[in-house]
C-alpha cells in the first residue's frame, strides 16, 4: 500500500501534471507545425522552384520490380531501398520552424516576467523573546564592564 501512495503522490504532483499538458500541446502544436509545411510552405518554395514536390523526390539505391509505379510510397511498399531526401528535408523544414515558434514562445514569456512587479519584500518576522533577553543581558554586561 505504501507504494501506491507514493506513486500517487508523485502522479499529483505539479511538475508531473504540468509535463503531461505540455506533451499533449507539443504534440498538438507539432501537428499544426507540420501541416503548416506540407501543406502551406512546400508547395509554395515547390511552385518558386518550378513545381517540385519535395514529398517525392528521391534516389533510387535498387532496381525497382516490374509494374512497380515510380513514386516514394510505391517504392517503398515494394521493398525497394530509395534515399527519400525530400521527406528528410520537409522534416528538417518542419523541425525548424517548431524551434523557432518555441524561441519566440519562450522569448515572449520572459520578457513578460521580467516586466511583471517585483513582490513586495516580505516584513521581517518579530525578534523572539529569548534573542530580546539575551540582548539586554550583553547590553548590561557591557555597561557594567
Amino acid at each position: 500500500m505504501g507504494m501506491m501512495r507514493e506513486f500517487r503522490d508523485f502522479a499529483v504532483k505539479g511538475n508531473v501534471i504540468d509535463l503531461a499538458v505540455g506533451v499533449i500541446i507539443g504534440g498538438a502544436f507539432g501537428k499544426i507545425v507540420g501541416s503548416v509545411v506540407d501543406d502551406l510552405i512546400m508547395p509554395l518554395v515547390g511552385m518558386l522552384v518550378g513545381n517540385l514536390d519535395f514529398s517525392n523526390l528521391f534516389i533510387l539505391l535498387g532496381d525497382p520490380p516490374p509494374g512497380v509505379a515510380l513514386t516514394l510510397a510505391e517504392l517503398k511498399k515494394a521493398g525497394v531501398p530509395v534515399f527519400a531526401y525530400g521527406n528528410f528535408l520537409t522534416v528538417a523544414l518542419n523541425f525548424l520552424i517548431l524551434a523557432l515558434a518555441i524561441f519566440l514562445m519562450v522569448k515572449q514569456i520572459n520578457r513578460l516576467k521580467r516586466n511583471a512587479p517585483a513582490p513586495a519584500p516580505a516584513a521581517a518576522p518579530p525578534t523572539p523573546e529569548d534573542v530580546l533577553l539575551l540582548r539586554e543581558i550583553r547590553d548590561s554586561l557591557k555597561q557594567k564592564g
